[in-house]
């Protein structure tokens, strides 16, 4: 995975400052940001999570997904740990684009459930490609982690990529009646870990 880092610089956020690492790829013309809090320290584990970009999560507050309130829970659960780091991972809608989400979005209206969905428009359950991870930890000096996910293919996918998870920390979020099918089918088809 090629992936240049660009700049970085002081993001001050309600849960303290944080900086932001810009990074390009210049094959897809997509740009990825990691936001750190303190440093690695060698030997000790580093809070990390990985977050896909979900705009009408995280943007517009949509009680579609969890998307927003994971992000928002880890951005407070690092920034009370003094140190750790988001990866910032734009691969909308599980890696299909926001428009091909909206497709879904439209698709699960019509009683399909969120993998349903993204199969019927021809794509996979979940098209992300882990692999931007390893640049970004190694720009941030990051190699023992503790990974904040309830995704266990995010914790399969850094130790194959050679990092070393030594927790795998969940990430708790409330459901609603917009939500709760799309967390079942989560749980049920792409084996996240929901109830611990």
């Amino acid at each position: 995975m090629v992936l240049r880092f660009i700049q970085s610089t002081r993001l001050p956020t309600r849960w303290g400052t944080f900086d932001i690492h810009g990074f390009e790829d210049p094959f897809k013309g997509k740009e990825h940001v990691a936001l750190s809090f303190g440093s690695y320290e060698e030997g000790k584990p580093f809070l990390v999570r990985i977050h896909s970009e979900c705009l009408t999560g995280d943007a517009l507050g949509s009680l579609r997904c969890d998307c927003g309130e994971q992000l928002q829970t880890a951005i407070k659960t690092i920034s009370e740990a003094g140190r750790g780091a988001i990866l910032y991972l734009r691969q909308e809608g599980r890696g299909i684009g926001l428009m091909n989400k909206i497709k879904a979005y439209h698709l699960q209206d019509q009683g399909a459930d969120t993998v349903e969905a993204n199969e019927r428009l021809g794509f996979g359950a979940d098209e992300r490609d882990y692999s931007i991870c390893t640049p970004m930890l190694n720009h941030l000096g990051a190699r023992r982690l503790e990974l904040m996910t309830n995704n266990p293919r995010k914790v399969k996918a850094l130790i194959d990529q050679g990092f070393e998870v030594v927790k795998r920390v969940p990430i708790r979020t409330d459901s609603n009646p917009h939500n709760a099918a799309y967390l079942q089918a989560k749980a049920g088809k792409l084996g996240h870990l929901l109830g611990d």
